[in-house]
């Protein structure tokens, strides 16, 4: 009879952790913000845009963009944030205005996306060398770029700025969280870090979580190297931020001391998510840096020339 009991037991036992596996394996599936090529090129198609998707080695990973329009006349960098994805920036990437001025890229970063989802890419300097893969094809073009990253992807789109300058024109941040310790850390950041409890996590989060757990660190080094950038910078966030500490726009102001011009925008009332809440305002920083690098790539007039 106890024999009986306890083959019941184990049997339930084990069909117990087969029902939570499966489960975490479901909910692994569906977090992860991402739309593979199929479904991506469906959504572009669907909005009569014509997108590419392209994919190259980088930092001992396959890393996937994609690129709407074929503007030669300036190139638009966009960078997410963590968690996210390529996807986030679907509705700029589709935007007939901005594809009028220029070719767009948006690349799944390191960890997300379809660029090794769940293998976190912790340090930002690698994080932006990856990324530089994209604009180096560019470089000969001599036209303008710039350069949008969110959230997490602030401080890697500054980051590119300041090892390659060569590459980049103008920088929009939107939300950036810039300055050491002025992001918000939750009481499970670390926690689930432990393998006991990270493998239970999905991956695009377990990304996050490790990015988040570096930050301060990764944003430490990149202290003496802010003078460094010498292009227009815009910097744009909820007054209302609920993630990113609003004080990193006073960072803002005093690391970019070198910049030929700094526009921060804190706006009334909103939150963390102004790239959706904000769109329009959003485009009209993007084009209004588009103006600004374009104009400086404009040849002089020759003295005493008549117009």
């Amino acid at each position: 009879m106890m024999a009986l009991i306890g083959r019941i037991l184990l049997r339930t036992f084990l069909a117990i952790i087969g029902f939570l596996i499966v489960l975490l394996l479901v909910f692994d599936r569906m977090v992860q913000f991402r739309m593979n090529d199929k479904d991506t090129y469906a959504w572009y198609h669907a909005r009569n845009v014509d997108a590419h998707i392209n994919y190259y080695k980088a930092e001992g990973r396959q890393i996937r963009y994609v690129q709407t329009g074929d503007n030669q006349k300036a190139t638009i960098l966009f960078i997410h944030g963590a968690p996210s994805s390529s996807s986030y920036w679907r509705i700029y990437m589709s935007d007939s205005i901005l594809l009028t001025r220029a070719t767009m890229y948006a690349p799944d970063r390191p960890g997300y996306g379809y660029s090794g989802l769940g293998k976190a890419l912790p340090d930002i300097a690698a994080q932006a060398h990856a990324l530089k893969v994209i604009l180096d094809s560019l470089h000969q073009m001599h036209h303008p770029v710039v350069v949008v990253g969110v959230s997490y992807g602030g401080p890697i789109a500054a980051r590119l700025t300041m090892d390659y300058p060569e590459l980049v024109d103008g920088l929009v941040l939107l939300a950036p969280p810039i300055g050491p310790g002025r992001e918000k850390l939750f009481w499970i950041t670390y926690p689930i870090e432990n393998p006991l409890l990270n493998w239970v996590v999905p991956r695009m989060l377990q990304s996050a979580n490790t990015e988040k757990i570096h930050h301060k660190e990764e944003l430490t080094k990149m202290l003496p190297l802010w003078q460094n950038i010498h292009i227009p910078v815009t910097y744009m966030q909820g007054e209302k931020d609920e993630l990113v500490d609003t004080s990193n726009a006073s960072f803002a102001r005093e690391h970019l001391v070198n910049v030929p011009s700094l526009d921060v925008q804190m706006i009334p009332g909103r939150g963390h998510l102004i790239a959706f809440d904000e769109k329009a305002r959003i485009e009209q920083a993007i084009l209004d840096m588009l103006d600004k690098v374009e104009a400086k790539q404009q040849p002089a007039p020759i003295a005493g020339m008549k117009h």
